[in-house]
């Protein structure tokens, strides 16, 4: 029972973000994961086109 009680007291103690934060955040992730996409797509296809030229 300790413990549980312990839980809450902590969970009282947490500062949640709004909405406002959430959204900003998330935005952020999505944007970031799309350029990292692009990025990885471009260096794929870079490096598939050299070593199609060297090999072949």
């Amino acid at each position: 029972m300790k413990f549980l009680k312990s839980v809450v007291n902590e969970m009282k103690l947490v500062t949640w973000p709004t909405a406002k934060e959430t959204r900003r955040d998330t935005t952020t992730v999505i944007v970031t994961s799309i350029l990292f996409a692009i990025y990885f797509a471009l260096a794929d296809w870079a490096i598939t086109a050299l070593l199609t030229k060297f090999i072949f």
